[in-house]
């Protein structure tokens, strides 16, 4: 570069190659000639070019095609500095590279948008338009109210849905519009679509405002139908719940009515028994007793009884026919339902629901042999109609589960054959640890596991377990005892107490000021990061803490809520947020304090309840674990590093096992993860069997372990000490035959096609119907028999993970010290809303974790200046996790010069 002055280093190093002192080459490139004529003579030796002529105009042209399936400003550049290396020019200036691509994207999104606008014809553009202007009734337009949609949990919130579903079939707008339309683009469109006004989409030019139009009654359609579905899901649970609470009153209220009527028969008895053995009159011992009428009520109580102690929860299902017949007809006749072929008995039955179709006799092909439900219907012919309704939209929700049935056009309950990735594609998945030959990996656990059997075998034998012992086929598990040296408490204490007091303005601040995490805040619309630093941080610090704009714009010097509410709109998203928590987390890895707890290639991952109230369109479960308040679930994932990498939003009353693969994958930092360890409730056959063919090490801490079995290959060949723990034998032919569909089924999760909790939902749904599910959970079966042993012989293992679960619960006590509004409570109205408070609180919970770490390995340099003791082996104990230092409450102010 012109005025550039060659490194002493380089100047040696080839000065030495062409036998010359170093002070010979100073004046190189001093005459501005030289530099031009060496640069053409390199160019012409090896064959580089300059951005200009027909190779820049090439290059332009290929930009314009880039542009189109590009996600970002930052992804096309990259991708345009590698095609200039590809076609060997010399890039251009940053400056001509920034301002080509934001020209090329530009033009890009133009053209998307005059490719929708194109497909629609003079009267659905009217149709589209009139939704900014026709009213729907409480001052809202057409618009507004076709997006404000959340999952339901009962028939009024179903009907809610449907109105709104239906509105968007009758416009008969074609899915044909979006074709050849990038997916990440028909995803942005529609966010903008959700963070408009009616007013302000109406001043876009035309062609944008009918793509976006498009695009989110499109998007919408899809997405109500799978909100319905769910709702319907949760109608039916909530039915069986009410079901199972009369039964199990009845029973309570029979017991009482049971012990009197023992007793009636035992006096009774006894009388008898007295009469027989002194040879008396029997008439005359039940007249003692009391009477034959007595007699005769006892046996119908007892009868009455017998019935009520048999009864199953399926018995008072009935209860809840008249919720679902005021929405399951028209539900069935507005979605799209397709069905395989083990479920179109169960698609005629809905069918008759929906009133498409007619028939004389009930059909029960649906009911499985020896179903409880055939039992029900046989019993009670008066009520056997309704009943039969009842059953046919239980086994729906089952279906939906297991995708045995699946709607036209869902994400969340597409057909699940479509989902998945050819198996082409999967072979070329690097991610995967698995063979593409059956045979091969079936060798290797055969190996791996009669290997394994011997060792607990002698281990037993020779009492050799450590902390626990196998007598006679009963395995006992001693308590893991703390390894924690005393010192470290008063490390923990001296290094927080040379920790400065901080405001958590200041922490905010300091923290971007190294890391820049506010410039993953881009707007929606341009795709220029926020120009308001201090606006965007007080919108992040009103979800961290759980105060809510409002609140927030009372408490700071700077914004009000008006400003505050519009840099949330179009700045603060998912994505960002991700993108933000990203760079947070990379930067704590990298300082040196963060390398006595870890390399970050561990982590743990557990599920924190959160307090919500009943209001709200948002379904808020309740879980009998966490009380009788409704709630939800922040699941997050933690590095051994302390850094919260991950976090998603779940139902309190779901299992969390299905989500520790979605921050393993869906995040870089996930991907670095080797062993993984969770809590009892993050267990099951199908994730220990995915883990471990995506090459993660998956170490679960199982509560009831001597309780669970072991299942191998051949288990007539067990050694006799380990006969009382074998469970049964892996179908290693089932495995052999479903490995190309568990092949393109792991491949489909890895590559991020489907999020891996929603595949393994589905897997866990139905499995007696789905040979794929049952062989995955063969395959877990043997990757936990496996785990099992190691875990048994190695009390490392069991240390390690005891001290990665002790560093995910540690954050729940920080995250329940930030979030210090609302009581607490998660009030948001909607789900999205309350994603975004979770999301929030976990990336405020890594700021300051960074600050900390950042801040006590000063503390750590300043002691050892002092000669004290500061030892790897006593610092791995020390945490990030404490907040005994920041000011949290009161006035936000930030520094004018920010």
């Amino acid at each position: 570069m012109p005025g550039e002055v060659i490194p002493l280093a380089v100047t040696r190093f080839l000065a030495a190659q062409l036998g010359i002192r170093p002070d010979d080459l100073a004046g190189y490139a001093a005459r501005e000639e030289t530099r031009h004529e060496h640069l053409a003579t390199l160019r012409e030796i090896y064959g580089y070019k300059m951005f200009a002529g027909r190779g820049a105009r090439d290059l332009k042209i290929w930009l314009e095609g880039a542009a189109e399936t590009a996600r970002s400003n930052e992804d096309l550049a990259r991708r345009f500095v590698e095609q200039c290396r590809a076609a060997q020019t010399v890039l251009p200036g940053i400056t001509v590279i920034e301002r080509l691509c934001a020209d090329a994207l530009v033009a890009a999104e133009r053209r998307v948008d005059a490719r929708i606008a194109s497909r629609l014809d003079d009267d659905m553009r009217t149709q589209l338009d009139a939704l900014l202007t026709e009213d729907a009734g409480g001052s809202v337009t057409r618009f507004v109210w076709l997006r404000q949609f959340e999952i339901g949990r009962n028939s009024a919130d179903m009907n809610r849905l449907l109105d709104r579903l239906e509105y968007l079939q009758a416009l008969e707008l074609d899915r044909g519009t979006l074709a050849n339309v990038p997916p990440h683009r028909v995803a942005r469109l529609r966010r903008q679509g959700e963070r408009y006004f009616a007013g302000d989409l109406r001043d876009i030019s035309g062609d944008r405002r009918l793509a976006i139009l498009a695009v989110c009654a499109l998007e919408w359609r899809s997405a109500i139908a799978d909100a319905v579905v769910e709702t319907h899901d949760r109608i039916v649970g909530k039915t069986w719940r009410e079901a199972k609470s009369r039964c199990d009153a009845r029973m309570d209220d029979a017991k009482s009515a049971l012990k009197d009527t023992l007793q009636s028969f035992a006096t009774l008895g006894s009388a008898l028994l007295e009469a027989h053995e002194d040879r008396a009159s029997l008439e005359e011992a039940v007249g003692n007793a009391g009477d034959w009428l007595s007699l005769k009520g006892l046996v119908a109580t007892a009868t009455q009884l017998t019935d009520t102690l048999a009864a199953d929860p399926l018995a008072h299902v009935g209860h809840g026919y008249h919720r679902f017949r005021r929405y399951a007809p028209r539900m069935l006749r507005a979605l799209d339902i397709c069905a395989a072929p083990v479920a179109e008995p169960l698609l005629a039955a809905s069918a008759i629901i929906a009133g498409t179709e007619t028939a004389t006799v009930l059909p029960l092909t649906f009911l499985r042999r020896g179903s409880k439900w055939l039992r029900h219907l046989n019993a009670d012919a008066d009520e056997a109609s309704r009943l039969w309704e009842v059953a046919v939209l239980f086994h729906l929700r089952e279906a939906f589960r297991s995708g045995d049935i699946w709607l036209g056009h869902s994400r969340r309950f597409g057909d699940l054959k479509e989902a998945l990735v050819p198996v082409e594609v999967a072979r070329d998945t690097p991610r995967l640890a698995m063979p593409f030959e059956p045979e091969a990996w079936l060798a290797d656990r055969k190996l791996r596991m009669s290997d394994a059997i011997c060792r607990l075998a002698r281990a037993a034998k020779a009492g050799a377990i450590p902390g626990g012992s196998i007598e006679d086929g009963t395995l006992k598990i001693d308590r893991l005892t703390a390894a924690v040296p005393e010192e470290a408490d008063a490390l923990v204490l001296d290094l927080y107490g040379r920790l400065p007091e901080v405001r958590v303005t200041d922490l905010l601040l300091e923290v971007d000021d190294e890391i820049g995490f506010t410039e993953a805040f881009t707007h929606l619309r341009t795709g220029a990061p926020c120009k308001d630093r201090i606006g965007l941080l007080n919108v992040l610090l009103a979800e961290g803490l759980n105060l809510g704009l409002s609140k927030m714009a009372g408490a700071t010097n700077t914004h009000d809520f008006f400003q505050l509410s519009r840099l949330s709109r179009w700045h603060v998203e998912s994505e960002a947020m991700a993108r933000a928590l990203a760079m947070v987390i990379e930067g704590q890895s990298a300082l040196p304090m963060a390398r006595f707890w870890g390399a970050g290639q561990t982590a743990s991952s557990d599920g924190q309840f959160f307090s919500t109230t009943r209001q709200g369109e948002a379904m808020n479960l309740i879980n009998a674990k966490y009380g009788h308040e409704p709630g939800l679930k922040a699941y997050t994932h933690v590095s051994d590093q302390f850094g919260p990498f991950a976090t998603q939003t779940i139902p309190a009353t779901v299992n969390e096992a299905p989500y520790i693969l979605d921050g393993l994958l869906m995040t870089r930092a996930g991907q670095k993860i080797r062993e993984q360890y969770a809590d009892t409730g993050g267990f099951t056959d199908h994730v220990f069997a995915v883990t471990a063919l995506l090459g993660f090490q998956f170490i679960p801490r199982i509560r009831d372990l001597p309780s669970k079995r072991l299942y191998l290959f051949d288990p007539a060949a067990c050694p006799k000490e380990l006969k009382g723990l074998i469970g049964g034998k892996i179908r290693d032919r089932l495995i052999a035959a479903n490995w190309p569909d568990i092949l393109r089924s792991v491949a489909t999760m890895a590559s991020g096609a489907m999020p891996p909790s929603q595949l393994l939902r589905k897997f866990a749904s139905y499995p007696r119907q789905h040979e794929l599910a049952v062989t995955l959970r063969e395959i877990g079966r043997v990757e936990r028999t496996l785990f099992i042993i190691d875990w048994l012989l190695d009390a490392d293992m069991q240390r390690r993970a005891q001290i990665g679960l002790n560093k995910g619960e540690a954050h729940h006590a920080l995250k329940n010290a930030l979030r210090i509004g609302r009581q607490g409570e998660i009030r948001d109205r909607t789900s999205e809303g309350q994603h975004f408070r979770m999301a929030g609180l976990n990336l405020l919970a890594a700021i300051v974790i960074y600050w900390n770490t950042k801040h006590l390995g000063q503390a750590v340099a300043s002691r050892r200046r002092e000669g004290l003791d500061c030892s790897p082996n006593l610092l791995a104990h020390i945490s990030p996790l404490g907040w005994a230092h920041l000011l949290l409450t009161g006035e936000y102010r930030w520094p004018k010069k920010a």
